[in-house]
């Protein structure tokens, strides 16, 4: 925007330049953290001209992220409330919070606060889908009968980095910039603001400075540390002042984010509001409708499909993060800037496309191809643990399914042509076929742990056999046959690699998580990492087995994955009082919350008395083995349980019908106390993409009788399909 253009909207706002500079003391502030991961809202715009994602948590905004999926730039917004002389009160902390998914068929999301006998407040949540702006529908109702004052309390991040930022007033508009990026926000309201100012958290910052009621201060600029920003609205909760309109733009610039608040502000809430969700609804009109399995479950159903579909950079299209979430001490330091969930593995990308290709979104599925491919992938062929959304390398270790699941996807999309094949399929291909001891992976799919995998090892030879095609097809039929030939071999011996015949849980042979030396039968240790103990690997097992079956390397009626069922069972599922239930991921896991409910941390010393229930830390139940119980159950030709487990996935939701990572279970505290309900959701990511695309995969697998992601060539090769 030019700058007449932005001096016309700043003159249209009523947005002149603060005369006098009053820098705010107590500079830098408390140490910037990120929020709990467990949002209960999520939203963007379909548009690729509004790079602005938000997430909601108790009764607040949360991260927003901006210019990408990787950055983080916001922490919260949210306000308080006071009668000016005996209490001030955040809403966020109001008694009743609720949050409701206003329209079926967009991400819109409303949260209302009360306090009863002192106030109400309504938030409704939109982007701009034309402009880089989140616009704030409040209204606020005094339950007192007597005025009250309103305040707006922003917190912003910008850039991925709390620490740095620094805050100016221009007239009634608060204006941010990051020292260490070109990011930069614009916080107004309609009406507008009466009084704003700057400060530093913990010290000069308006939450602080209201302990006496009052806004009896005003700070024109606050630089360079943890900034948070404070604004008085002109609303009292009573009659005709009682509803504002809040626009937060972004942009590379200070003036150019003003310039986006001010021009979504202009458009207007309701204009705007429309705009979001009529591309929403154009979004799911382009799509397969709602399968017949998941009628009861619509809502849950399309908010999976949305945020499926929000998880998407738009910037790099094709890199699908895992969520818009930092839990537990990734949020609090542990990397800085932060990092995870809000980074890109091949192997929740694998999931996320496949649950789009069953919707109906292929041109999505296609982009994630495009970008594992194209910008993901290493020269050598293999694919990082993950990266940013850019391609570039964040974790440096080597898991062999994400090298694997690629070519999976490629051949199910159909995606046979020889520049891919020779530039990118065969790569991978040769680099599973070399790598030195493979199938023993360096890293598993839990991402702690060397080994020989039946989880990572099924991926492998589907990958392999799925390359074999795409060679043939593309005339290499040596390659074809090489691949064929120790996808052979490895299928053969897998059972032998990690099958035991003499573990303690049963007199028959069962598949565990892992082995570390290929001889299942051998008490070899090693430690379960995330806080675990060091056991016996004949103590260890996992669901991930099951991904022999559902890629089709194992027949559903293989007697020793019918036993590991019923030791899997019988050591990691854990039930609700009507039956609902979940697994953990393997024995001892201690990626979890403590048993008081506070965060989980890394480093605590290993359990030696291999007690699961005296783990300092717990790793809880993950809704995703749910869905991917369900997909054996097909193949065995049990569609009701299939069903329920469809159900039992959806009840994991929360009230904005957000599936987490982890659920509270019974079998640990403290699932069940107050605050901790069962089967509801840890303090775990939420969403977890991972989570809906197995919500949507089942659905679709249900209606079709059959696990859809089931690659067929290998199933007709290995397990009669």
């Amino acid at each position: 925007m030019s700058r007449v253009a932005i001096a016309i909207v700043i003159s249209l706002l009523g947005l002149t330049a603060t005369a006098s500079a009053q820098p705010a003391p107590g500079a830098p502030g408390e140490t910037a953290t990120w929020t709990p991961a467990d949002k209960d809202g999520f939203g963007t715009s379909t548009t690729t001209a509004s790079k602005v994602w938000h997430t909601l948590e108790h009764g607040r905004l949360t991260e927003v992220y901006y210019p990408d999926l990787n950055t983080p730039s916001v922490r919260t917004l949210d306000f308080a409330v006071s009668d000016g002389k005996t209490f001030v009160q955040r809403d966020s902390d109001a008694a009743q919070r609720s949050v409701r998914l206003l329209d079926s068929r967009s991400l819109t999301y409303r949260q209302i606060n009360v306090q009863p006998g002192r106030f109400r407040i309504t938030k409704t949540y939109v982007s701009d889908p034309a402009r880089n702006t989140l616009v704030v529908r409040v209204r606020f109702e005094s339950l007192t009968g007597k005025p009250l004052q309103l305040y707006a309390l922003y917190d912003p991040g910008l850039g991925n980095d709390g620490m740095d930022d620094s805050g100016t007033s221009a007239g009634k508009a608060l204006l941010a910039s990051d020292h260490g990026s070109p990011v930069a926000s614009a916080l107004i309201a309609s009406p507008a603001f009466s009084k704003v100012s700057n400060g530093y958290l913990g010290t000069s910052d308006g939450w602080t400075y209201l302990q006496d009621f009052r806004m009896d201060w005003s700070y024109s600029s606050a630089p360079d540390g943890n900034l948070v920003q404070t604004a008085r609205t002109r609303l009292t909760g009573l009659k005709k002042r009682r509803q504002l309109t809040l626009a937060l733009g972004f942009g590379p610039a200070r003036m150019s984010a003003l310039a986006a608040a001010g021009a979504s502000i202009a458009r207007g809430f309701a204009d705007v509001r429309a705009a979001y969700q009529a591309g929403w609804h154009s979004y799911l009109d382009g799509l397969r409708g709602i399968p017949s399995s998941a009628a009861t479950q619509a809502e849950t159903y399309n908010v999976s499909v949305m945020s499926l579909a929000a998880h998407e950079d738009k910037t790099y299209r094709g890199g699908y993060i895992a969520s818009p979430t930092m839990p537990w001490v990734w949020g609090t330091g542990l990397e800085n800037p932060s990092g995870a969930y809000h980074l890109v593995w091949s192997r929740d990308l694998y999931q996320i496309a496949t649950a789009l290709k069953a919707a109906g979104d292929t041109a999505g599925a296609n982009r994630a191809v495009d970008y594992l491919f194209n910008r993901q992938q290493k020269p050598d062929g293999s694919f990082p643990q993950n990266s940013t959304v850019d391609g570039t390398p964040h974790w440096g270790n080597l898991q062999l399914d994400e090298v694997a699941l690629p070519i999976v996807l490629a051949w199910q999309l159909g995606r046979n042509g020889a520049t891919l094949y020779h530039d990118h399929i065969k790569k991978a291909a040769d680099f599973l076929v070399s790598y030195p001891g493979a199938p023993f992976s360096p890293q598993e799919r839990w991402e702690n742990q060397s080994g020989y995998s039946p989880g990572t090892i099924a991926a492998e030879i589907a990958g392999l056999i799925c390359a074999a095609d795409i060679a043939r097809h593309n005339g290499d039929t040596a390659s074809a046959t090489h691949y064929e030939q120790i996808a052979d071999d490895w299928q053969s011996h897998v059972q032998g690699w990690t099958a035991s015949t003499n573990g303690p849980y049963a007199p028959r042979p069962y598949y565990l998580r892992l082995t570390k030396d290929g001889n299942p039968d051998a008490g070899t240790t090693y430690n379960i990492g995330d806080s675990g103990p060091t056991v016996d690997q004949r103590k260890v097992v996992d669901p991930s087995f099951l991904e022999l079956v559902r890629l089709g390397v194992k027949p559903a009626n293989d007697a020793v994955i019918r036993n590991t069922l019923s030791v899997v069972d019988a050591q990691l599922a854990s039930g609700q009082p009507d039956g609902r239930y979940f697994w953990h991921r393997f024995n001892f896991d201690g990626y979890g919350e403590k048993k008081d409910g506070s965060q989980w941390d890394i480093g605590f010393p290993s359990n030696p008395t291999e007690d699961w229930a005296n783990n300092t830390t717990i790793g809880r139940n993950w809704p995703i083995f749910g869905g991917e119980r369900g997909e054996y159950d097909l193949l065995t030709g049990d569609s009701t349980a299939a069903r329920a487990r469809l159900g039992e996935m959806a009840d994991a939701g929360n009230d904005g019908h957000l599936i987490p990572e982890q659920i509270w279970a019974p079998d640990f505290p403290p699932a069940g106390q107050p605050g901790f309900p069962l089967g509801e959701g840890t303090f775990s990511a939420t969403p977890l993409a991972w989570s809906h695309a197995q919500f949507v995969r089942l659905a679709w697998s249900i209606d079709a009788g059959r696990p859809v992601e089931q690659p067929s060539i290998v199933a007709a090769r290995y397990a009669g399909g």
